[in-house]
């Protein structure tokens, strides 16, 4: 056998075996009174926008892609969504202290300005995510809103 046709075999037979290491799809319960949405009663227009653009990665509502089940991406989509949790968990918002929710409020402002959230690799994906200059602004001042 030609030593191409070997690494290629080898590299058929390491993709077949990462597939057998599968994520860790399984959430917490929601606790529904202690979520972002819940507490904070934005209106529809903020409520799709956050839905659809921050829930994914930022709460415990996470819906997983086709493409989640496919190692080595799979474990790249949880690694990202384990950061974002880590980082901004909307469904445990009510356990926040009152300063900790109010830093997560001004970065949340500083990340939707600078065009830092949503990730580009999320929106690449989910082009519903993508936000538009209004959907930017108004997520702005709600933000801010909540901040005063």
């Amino acid at each position: 056998m030609k030593k191409s046709k070997k690494i290629i075999l080898a590299l058929i037979v390491i993709f077949v075996i990462m597939q057998f290491f599968r994520i860790d799809k399984s959430t917490p319960e929601i606790d529904a009174s202690k979520d972002f949405i819940t507490i904070t009663n934005p209106s529809a227009e903020v409520k799709e926008i956050l839905t659809n653009t921050c829930y994914d990665c930022h709460s415990f509502e996470t819906k997983y892609p086709w493409y989640s089940n496919v190692a080595p991406v799979s474990w790249w989509t949880k690694k990202h969504v384990n950061e974002g949790r880590e980082e901004l968990n909307f469904s445990v918002w009510g356990e926040y202290s009152a300063k900790k929710a109010d830093h997560k409020l001004e970065e949340c402002v500083e990340e939707v300005e600078e065009g830092e959230m949503p990730l580009e690799s999320y929106t690449i994906t989910h082009g519903d995510a993508k936000l538009t200059n209004e959907q930017k602004e108004l997520l702005e001042v709600f933000f801010n809103g909540l901040r005063d």
